[in-house]
């Protein structure tokens, strides 16, 4: 088995180490977090160590990394640590979930996690650093920029092309053939239907509470 150090130890970080611990051919042998952060000595039994220490401690060519960050400032921590590590030297790990559908001829680049209920479809192309949490749908021929991160029922129909450092938020929708600038944040349940310049901001209103109580609607 590949020996793996995840990159957080909070609760990204934990729920990769099931993912990998129990769904990939890796051993997770240490997490890492900047010294500044460094205030636990383990997690699950493995040793938590100081990022800027680790290749005195664990051979890059015998290990590789996962940097298990969401999308804090547009994804822009994530994208820092990453490139810190390649820096060091180490290959980055990605995830697919064995209960994701991903069609024989997408990519993936590094660094990437699919969950479960993922559907990738057919020559799309997913950059590095790209987070897809569980149920959704990548259209065919679509493109997933690198550093994105995609929340969970999001709808990616055909052609799609999102831009790097992007955020979808659940149950978000992008119709066909449009283009999402980079560092757009598009809000849960937002309807994409045409291109969108980099840095948008979409935001859905939430549904406003009717001023009849479900007491006086069921009459209880």
């Amino acid at each position: 088995m590949t020996k793996l150090i995840i990159v957080g130890d909070e609760a990204f970080g934990e729920i990769a180490y099931e993912y990998f611990t129990h769904d990939s051919p890796y051993e997770v042998v240490a997490f890492a977090v900047e010294r500044t952060y460094l205030t636990k000595s383990e997690l699950f039994g493995i040793p938590i160590v100081a990022l800027e220490d680790i290749p005195t401690v664990y051979d890059p060519k015998e290990h590789h990394v996962f940097v298990a960050l969401t999308y804090g400032k547009l994804n822009r921590h994530r994208e820092r640590l990453f490139n810190l590590v390649k820096n060091l030297g180490y290959k980055a790990a990605s995830y697919v979930s064995s209960r994701a559908f991903v069609w024989r001829n997408a990519e993936i680049g590094e660094n990437t996690f699919i969950f479960e209920n993922n559907v990738v479809q057919p020559f799309v192309k997913i950059g590095n650093n790209t987070i897809l949490w569980s149920g959704n749908h990548i259209g065919h021929h679509s493109v997933i920029g690198n550093n994105v991160f995609i929340s969970s029922h999001v709808v990616v129909s055909g052609y799609v092309t999102i831009g790097a450092n992007c955020f979808c938020g659940v149950n978000s929708t992008f119709a066909n053939n449009l283009t999402v600038g980079k560092d757009s944040w598009i809000g849960p349940n937002a309807l994409v239907s045409k291109d969108i310049a980099e840095g948008s901001l979409l935001k859905s209103e939430p549904t406003k509470p009717s001023p009849i109580t479900s007491y006086k609607f069921f009459r209880i």
